[in-house]
């Protein structure tokens, strides 16, 4: 909800997606009671959406092995939206089966990296998209389907990503029976000047079908991107904790915006997000010990929460 006296929203969602796009890119295979206990420790800190995996071969990605057991697990804490990424019908028919709230389909603005990712062309995963809808609604499933507009300002393949695709595709996949869609900066090409041009136009296009952004800190412009994104009229997005995370097939692009980091300056702003930064903070320690050897990122975990915290949020009350 867009505040009548500001651009920016009162309130935002931060959905976690460290569990798949974070540990699917790091070699450390996560037990599942630590995932268990992350999205646990999640959830007690406030947070309400959560992406636990993805139904892709095991062999392929053996850090997310475990994803029908986590969907099982997530769907036992009230309250809780339970995401999965799904690569093709295959993956969406297992998230059926799962149950899980939402499974997101992720198609490639890039025509070089979607085959290089994906091995199919942007316009084969529109047409996906639509047997996914298909089986959704013969299945009589309630799982949402979000398609995911990656590399949507450019890539490390391909180089320069026209808007005007992005958008024909985002437009294609609401036509082929997405319920939600999202956009991703996958390499960390984004400025703020171009969120808030793309982002703009997006939901004039997507209306609340807008979902979600999901911007990497490849050059330290993440958040700068939220917040303009912010301006743009979105108010949820993606982060991963500890900015770990990165796509395999995006050489150079290195880590996720951190969920601690964007808490904190959403929060610091008087926007409201639920989350209980303290818990978080506590959260990433012990994920760090968990992933002992591999990169973390993020500041706040370094600086801590300055004296101030406070007043902006009592202020925003």
């Amino acid at each position: 909800m867009i505040s009548s006296s500001s651009r920016l929203p009162r309130s935002a969602v931060i959905r976690e997606v460290g569990l798949r796009d974070g540990l699917q890119s790091i070699a450390t295979i996560l037990a599942s009671e630590h995932k268990r206990e992350w999205i646990r420790a999640a959830y007690d800190a406030g947070q309400r959406e959560i992406e636990v995996g993805s139904f892709v071969p095991a062999r392929l990605l053996p850090q997310l092995a475990d994803t029908v057991e986590l969907v099982a697990f997530a769907k036992t804490l009230p309250g809780l939206f339970v995401s999965v990424l799904v690569p093709n019908l295959r993956g969406a028919e297992n998230a059926i089966a799962a149950e899980a709230d939402l499974m997101i389909v992720p198609l490639s603005a890039s025509h070089a990296h979607s085959l290089a990712n994906l091995r199919k062309t942007p316009d084969d995963v529109v047409a996906e998209v639509g047997r996914i809808r298909a089986a959704r609604d013969a299945a009589g499933s309630k799982t949402l389907i979000e398609g995911g507009v990656g590399t949507a300002f450019g890539c490390t393949i391909q180089g320069r990503v026209e808007k005007s695709e992005v958008l024909r595709l985002m437009q294609a996949l609401l036509d082929a029976g997405a319920d939600r869609v999202s956009i991703a900066d996958t390499v960390g090409y984004a400025d703020p000047g171009m969120v808030r041009d793309l982002f703009e136009d997006a939901v004039k296009i997507a209306g609340d079908r807008f979902w979600c952004g999901h911007f990497h800190d490849t050059r330290g412009l993440g958040l700068a991107n939220v917040y303009a994104a912010l301006e743009g009229g979105v108010a949820r997005f993606d982060a991963c904790l500890a900015g770990i995370g990165g796509c395999p097939h995006a050489p150079g692009a290195s880590g996720n915006v951190s969920t601690e980091d964007l808490a904190y300056m959403l929060g610091s702003m008087g926007i409201a997000t639920g989350v209980d930064i303290g818990r978080l903070l506590a959260l990433r320690a012990r994920v760090a010990q968990w992933l002992a050897g591999e990169t973390l990122h993020g500041s706040l975990w370094q600086a801590g929460l300055p004296k101030t915290f406070g007043l902006a949020q009592a202020v925003a009350a």
